[in-house]
């Protein structure tokens, strides 16, 4: 394993866009003219041709791109007990776009199977990888906040308090059984935080029937809660996203109303924020992380086009952050996956490694002359 801890001075976020022979595999068993072991078989061969890819550009840390899933967040949710998928009526309104009608709610007891397939996901990777390897998957608010109460059967939770509970400890269950997979890099994806930048997400919440401000304390408990126990070696990260399908986007708006419960409050090692546009705001919210470990992973590398960023402008933007936050608390990546969903964004596999390579370029220019 490499001398330094996670995260990285060039870090990722974890999907990439799905390739070729990925697509028409998928294709194929979707039409019913392969069966489960011939699409593994697939995903197999490309997550090894994309951990290899990784490594090849330089990076310590890699993951299976996502390639097992089609979504980021439901794939892992829908097979957490008491949680059911289904195609609803209509999908997640994007910027100009929406995507398909995949739903999900919540109609037992929440709780982690510990027979859930991602787990056998990540000990694949463990076992292809020649770094460390990293798993991603959906924060708890996420199970809570896409549908909020009228997802949640009223009759297994009459009251939210336990369906929070429920889910906290669900996720600590979560974190356990993948720290004993062998799992020392654990990323929780969270779209929340920064809709609860938005005040469009913010009113939308509030006509659920949900206190956007009541809800950054209960988002934060959770989170906190199923870390609580998490051992020394495991370190973990937020990554905090503001929308990422076919190159679009949901929620604006800057950190300030969240930053000193996300900063302040949450007992993470790292966050992951998205830094590539105005839509992100200043480095100002910077400021209320505390001295000391935990890390700012600067997302200043788009993923959503395929026109590759200026170094020197990027090594400008991480000078103006460390204004806020000490250089040797902040790292690099891009600003959030690939291919959020297995549509992916708009760009060429070509400029989406070389975007992975001018990060790890970067960063190694950056901090050439730092320890560790």
């Amino acid at each position: 394993m490499p001398a330094q801890r996670p995260p990285f001075r060039a870090d990722i976020v974890g999907s990439f866009l799905r390739p070729q022979p990925l697509k028409e595999a998928r294709a194929r068993f979707q039409q019913g003219e392969i069966d489960a072991p011939a699409l593994k078989a697939v995903e197999e061969r490309e997550i090894r041709r994309v951990v290899e890819q990784q490594q090849a550009a330089g990076l310590e840390v890699v993951t299976d791109g996502e390639f097992r899933r089609a979504w980021w967040h439901f794939d892992f949710l829908e097979r957490l007990g008491g949680v059911t998928g289904f195609h609803g009526d209509q999908g997640i309104q994007f910027q100009g776009m929406q995507t398909g009608a995949r739903q999900i709610r919540v109609d037992d007891r929440v709780r982690f199977d510990p027979a859930h397939p991602m787990l056998d996901d990540f000990r694949y990777l463990a076992g292809v990888a020649g770094v460390m390897p990293k798993m991603t998957i959906p924060s708890p608010s996420v199970l809570h906040f896409r549908g909020g109460r009228r997802k949640i059967d009223s009759g297994v939770y009459p009251s939210l308090d336990a369906f929070f509970a429920d889910t906290a400890d669900a996720y600590r269950d979560a974190v356990r059984a993948f720290y004993d997979a062998g799992c020392r890099y654990l990323q929780l994806d969270d779209t929340v935080w920064a809709y609860l930048c938005s005040e469009k997400e913010r009113q939308a919440a509030r006509e659920r029937g949900d206190d956007p401000d009541r809800l950054q304390a209960i988002y934060a408990e959770m989170l906190n809660h199923a870390l609580a126990d998490r051992p020394d070696d495991l370190y973990t990260a937020l990554h905090v996203c503001r929308g990422n399908f076919r190159s679009t986007w949901i929620s604006e708006g800057g950190y300030e109303p969240v930053a000193e419960t996300l900063f302040g409050k949450v007992n993470v090692d790292a966050w992951f924020l998205e830094y590539d546009s105005d839509r992100a705001g200043s480095f100002d919210p910077l400021r209320f992380i505390p001295e000391g470990h935990q890390q700012a992973v600067l997302g200043l590398i788009t993923t959503k086009v395929g026109k590759l960023e200026d170094a020197d402008a990027v090594r400008a933007r991480l000078d103006e952050a460390t204004h806020f936050v000490a250089k040797e608390q902040i790292c690099l990546s891009p600003q959030c996956g690939f291919a959020s969903t297995e549509e992916g964004n708009d760009l060429a596999e070509q400029a989406q490694w070389d975007k992975i390579r001018l990060t790890r370029e970067i960063a190694d220019g950056y901090w050439s002359g730092d320890k560790g």
